[in-house]
């Protein structure tokens, strides 16, 4: 009884946003406390000659101005994450081990200062449907690499979009790329940044555009393009694909059809984790590669 009682308190203060907003600040001023540690550490034991060694050691460890930003930004304010702490934990686990790296968002939000916080000495670029917010966002935080996007889809085209995308040729999986070029198939998304087209993402969040409402653009054109980047990808290593709110139909539809269950690594609450190895590096890769894709398009969904 006590032990299920000591279980119920965690969950309580896990879904708590103060405990969130909390836990975050503790996460980021950890990486400040053990450079404070490293730089008391080696002045002590270091001697004249060393001085110079010791000098570009404390750099490697200085935390960035965004993360310092971060910490006091999340500890002085009532804003948390969009995103639960058990969610936010899954993406952190591959950053930690990606670093520093290519990092696409799809949306600026309340969580897209820590997004870039934490991954310091990377690249990190959030894509935002709404100009105004962008503005709203880059006030409080202008050190945020943010683009202006527009999308040619609206939620309630899901559906159709869905059953009959195979029969345009350039939406099949092997003539879709490049995308940025791509204006017969209308999930792919061609009026992106340059940025977008010319950097091969290592992580690629889809927690945008708004996908609640019939004429929302939906998230069905950021799931295809992230997964036809990802097979297309030249670098070595896979594209870590995250994708929030697959408590929803749509994005749960798209991501089994264009993601693949097989490539499903990781979940946590509404969050979604895939590991996309690039189509040379695929097993049983056909030609076509709309039959290495889930069917899905039973799916109750609108449109």
């Amino acid at each position: 009884m006590i032990q299920d009682k000591s279980k119920l308190s965690k969950h309580h203060l896990l879904e708590r946003p103060w405990f969130i907003a909390v836990a975050l600040a503790g996460l980021l001023g950890g990486a400040v406390l053990i450079t404070s540690f490293i730089r008391a550490t080696d002045n002590t034991l270091s001697l004249c000659s060393t001085a110079k060694n010791t000098a570009v050691s404390i750099a490697e460890y200085s935390s960035t101005p965004i993360q310092l930003q971060s910490i006091v930004y999340y500890a002085t304010s009532h804003t948390v994450p969009q995103q639960s702490f058990q969610e936010i934990s899954i993406s952190l686990n591959v950053l930690k081990d990606r670093l520093p790296c290519n990092f696409l968002v799809f949306g600026l939000g309340r969580d897209s200062l820590m997004w870039a916080s934490l991954n310091p000495g990377g690249t990190t670029v959030f894509l935002e449907e709404d100009p105004k917010w962008i503005e709203a966002v880059l006030k409080d935080a202008p050190s945020l690499r943010a683009h202006h996007v527009q999308y040619r889809t609206h939620l309630s085209q899901a559906g159709r979009l869905l059953s009959t995308y195979r029969s345009e040729p350039m939406c099949l999986p092997d003539k879709a790329f490049p995308i940025r070029y791509n204006e017969k198939c209308p999930l792919a998304l061609t009026s992106l940044p340059d940025e977008f087209y010319d950097t091969e993402w290592d992580l690629i969040m889809v927690d945008a555009p708004k996908g609640y409402f019939a004429l929302a653009p939906g998230r069905m054109a950021a799931i295809f393009s992230s997964a036809v980047m990802a097979r297309n990808r030249k670098g070595n290593g896979t594209t870590h694909i995250f994708l929030h709110d697959v408590d929803r139909k749509v994005e749960k539809a798209f991501a089994n059809e264009f993601l693949c269950e097989k490539y499903k690594v990781n979940s946590a609450g509404r969050l979604w984790h895939f590991e996309i190895p690039n189509a040379a590096n695929m097993s049983d890769q056909p030609v076509d590669d709309s039959a290495d894709m889930s069917a899905s398009t039973s799916a109750v969904i609108p449109g």
